[in-house]
């Protein structure tokens, strides 16, 4: 099946996988919309694979994503672009094959280059961790410990928290807290048992359901107060998400979830657990 192209400026053949050359302007069916001026010439496009690339590419739904996000109908899109709110209904639903100048007059509505719509679109971040697959590792630099925790999140380069579960031990004659800090905010839920939480000089009761969230600079330590041990989700903030509500002022927080030169998730499962120990500082 072939289609009459009007127009001097095309896409590189290759972008339509060597099956012809697209241009600004494609001749559809009576009806279709076309809103392109531009000098006659007759070429042949292979049209099945011009709306196959245009279906691959979900670029109908990209416009639609776009407008939606900003909460704009088809006829103040079509004021801003200068298209008719019927044209751009078909473009959304894939009934006609966008022009050039059409998909630049919608990218420049919304700040967007002409290749936001031919770029691969992103993946979104997700990580399954198995229980059967983390590693249970303990309490940092003691003998004998008084917990043992799991990371959460070894699998996710660059995170933005490091999430723990920890089993904190019965209390013990001749075994003591050991109080240390860390930098950023630390998230502690207690899913059983009690617990007491030494936070700088004040002991706080936790019990399970509670929560507690501090700033984990100050000295903190932990004593299983139950006869079972006692288990928490426990999250730590290296870098706290700075925001001044009103003023649109952000800090974004650093790649605290990557270990120097090489992300946790290529790592042995081991070694990255063990490398992730070391931001939770729990001793």
């Amino acid at each position: 099946m072939a289609k009459n192209i009007t127009s001097a400026t095309t896409i590189d053949a290759a972008t339509l996988n060597s099956a012809t050359t697209l241009s600004e302007s494609i001749n559809l069916p009576s009806g279709s919309g076309s809103n392109g001026q531009a000098d006659h010439k007759n070429l042949q496009v292979d049209g099945e694979a011009a709306e196959s690339f245009i279906a691959e590419k979900r670029i109908g739904e990209r416009i639609k994503h776009l407008r939606l996000k900003k909460s704009m109908g088809l006829v103040e899109l079509g004021r801003h672009t200068g298209l008719s709110a019927s044209f751009l209904s078909q473009l959304e639903t894939g009934r006609v094959v966008p022009t050039l100048r059409n998909l630049a007059r919608i990218a420049m509505v919304f700040s967007k280059d002409l290749s936001y719509f031919f770029d691969p679109e992103p993946q979104t971040l997700f990580r399954l961790h198995r229980r059967v697959e983390r590693v249970r590792l303990p309490q940092t630099g003691a003998d004998d410990p008084a917990y043992f925790f799991e990371s959460l999140g070894y699998l996710v380069p660059d995170r933005q928290l490091d999430p723990y579960f920890a089993e904190f031990l019965p209390e013990k004659e001749g075994r003591s807290p050991r109080a240390h800090q860390h930098g950023g905010c630390e998230f502690l839920y207690l899913l059983s048992g009690t617990l007491d939480v030494r936070h700088g000089e004040t002991v706080h009761h936790v019990e399970a359901g509670d929560a507690i969230y501090f700033d984990a600079n100050t000295t903190h330590s932990y004593v299983c107060t139950s006869k079972t041990p006692c288990t928490a989700v426990i999250v730590t903030l290296q870098h706290p998400l700075l925001m001044t509500l009103g003023s649109g002022a952000r800090s974004a927080p650093s790649g605290n979830g990557k270990t120097k030169g090489i992300p946790a998730a290529i790592l042995p499962q081991q070694v990255a657990a063990k490398k992730m120990s070391s931001r939770m500082h729990m001793q």
